[in-house]
């Protein structure tokens, strides 16, 4: 499996306060490591969440974290079903986002 993707929050922390990045980044590498739950299947709820939250950037981001990690696109597209079921429309359209080519 590949190493996960440092989000771009924690490089623009790190230029900015250090000590903070490395707790962050800590705390980050500690909860999505595999467990009773997969990395992949954490980092997608972490999208999931995104989607809830209207961050489509971040939506866009863990989309291709987790494909890295080998998420299909039907996991994908069944973690948006998930987040439409729990947060409706506004979840549903900022989900799309995983889909999004830039």
């Amino acid at each position: 499996m590949t190493q996960p993707q440092v989000p771009g929050y924690i490089t623009a922390l790190s230029a900015n306060d250090a000590q903070l990045a490395e707790w962050v980044n800590t705390g980050r590498e500690f909860i999505i490591a595999d467990g009773a739950l997969s990395a992949k299947v954490k980092t997608l709820m972490t999208m999931m969440c995104d989607a809830l939250l209207a961050h489509e950037d971040g939506v866009k981001a863990i989309s291709d974290r987790a494909r890295a990690m080998g998420a299909s696109e039907e996991e994908i597209s069944e973690t948006i079903r998930v987040a439409f079921w729990m947060g409706g429309l506004p979840a549903l359209v900022t989900g799309l986002n995983a889909f999004r080519e830039d």
